[in-house]
């Protein structure tokens, strides 16, 4: 599960990333710096695993993760291949999500590829460009669907309604995402794997200033992604380069205590990205180890188990579960036992994020 980060050339996609992750993305003052997609693996902040730790006081710690995708820059006519444009929208194909970097700051030094800085400009070149190569692919969906409706079949009417009511849709300059979904609709545009129908999240790009303070352009983007049920994050990543450049804790909280802020703006960024992706975390705690693990919103134990191996998952009896909150209670497993706060779940269990698991399994 990926999250791609794109934007216009010089917005700060290459910067953000080098932040995110500790692969170091080439970062210049020029158009299409970043050819090849950099992958980094990145670690979600988790307050949680602190608590675990203190209490455990385990060999390591370690976090969940998250991949983050450093795409090339877009222009316009990507769609027609114009640019990186091919390139560009295959990798955006094999992403999950979008974090779409806007530049939301004026600076002579760093040429904008508009001549201008304006972001709903920038944010509707992409749109337009990712919907061009939506429309293409509707297009193609569309007349594959309509040879199957001579059958009479309900479904198969039903398919073909729905991908031209769509097509429609995205031709009248709207994103897939938008487009009013049951759970029919639903399937059958997920196996189209349109660019548009992506989930999405908007990061703001901004001055020291305007991290302060905000801006007019803030503002606007908050607006334009409210209409959209999409969330923003409010960021500056020179300021975010500089924070990753200090050596110790100390001398970040000192940074970010005179910035006026709790935290760096990229660790909101992961969790949001995190939750974009609808990952969640369980925890395994030894004295060996706590470790949160990745797994999908809705997955059961079984699956979970699978993560960390898959005889788990082939092999599996059941799953003995605690929750956060009584862990931290109670302060050790034995105590949490002694409250009858620790439950045994089978194959249908739904995993929720925070539960403390450890599983018994046979193969």
């Amino acid at each position: 599960m990926k999250c791609g980060i794109v934007g216009l050339p010089n917005v700060g996609k290459s910067t953000l990333f080098n932040c995110l992750s500790n692969a170091k993305a080439q970062s210049a003052n020029y158009p299409f710096c970043t050819i090849e997609p950099n992958i980094g693996t990145v670690s979600v902040p988790d307050e949680r695993l602190f608590e675990l730790e203190k209490l455990v006081k385990p060999e390591r710690v370690l976090p969940a993760v998250v991949e983050i995708v450093d795409i090339a820059g877009l222009v316009k006519g990507a769609s027609k291949g114009e640019g990186l444009g091919n390139k560009f929208l295959a990798n955006i194909r094999e992403c999950e999500a979008i974090i779409h970097v806007l530049r939301c700051f004026e600076d002579g030094n760093i040429v904008h590829v508009e001549g201008t800085v304006d972001p709903i400009r920038d944010k509707e070149i992409i749109d337009i460009e990712l919907q061009l190569k939506d429309i293409e692919t509707l297009a193609k969906a569309v007349e594959k669907a309509k040879k199957f409706i001579k059958s009479g079949k309900k479904d198969d009417v039903m398919t073909y309604e729905t991908l031209l009511n769509l097509q429609k849709f995205v031709e009248e300059g709207n994103n897939a995402r938008e487009f009013a979904m049951d759970d029919f609709s639903t399937s059958i545009i997920s196996e189209v794997q349109l660019l548009t129908n992506k989930p999405v999240l908007y990061v703001c790009n901004v001055d020291e200033n305007s991290i302060k303070n905000g801006n007019e352009w803030i503002a606007k983007i908050e607006e334009m992604a409210k209409k959209e049920n999409a969330e923003v994050v409010v960021l500056a990543a020179q300021i975010e380069a500089d924070i990753n450049e200090l050596d110790t804790f100390e001398e970040r909280e000192m940074f970010l205590d005179e910035l006026g802020l709790t935290e760096p703006g990229v660790n909101r960024l992961i969790r949001k990205a995190y939750d974009l992706l609808q990952l969640q975390t369980y925890f395994t705690a030894g004295v060996k180890e706590v470790r949160a693990w990745t797994i999908g919103k809705g997955w059961t134990a079984p699956q979970a188990a699978g993560v960390i191996h898959t005889d788990f998952e082939k092999g599996f009896i059941r799953a003995e579960v605690i929750k956060y909150e009584d862990f931290i209670n109670f302060g050790s497993e034995a105590k949490v036992k002694e409250a009858g706060k620790l439950s045994v779940e089978g194959k249908e269990y739904i995993v929720q994020d925070g539960d403390m698991m450890n599983f018994r399994f046979n193969v």
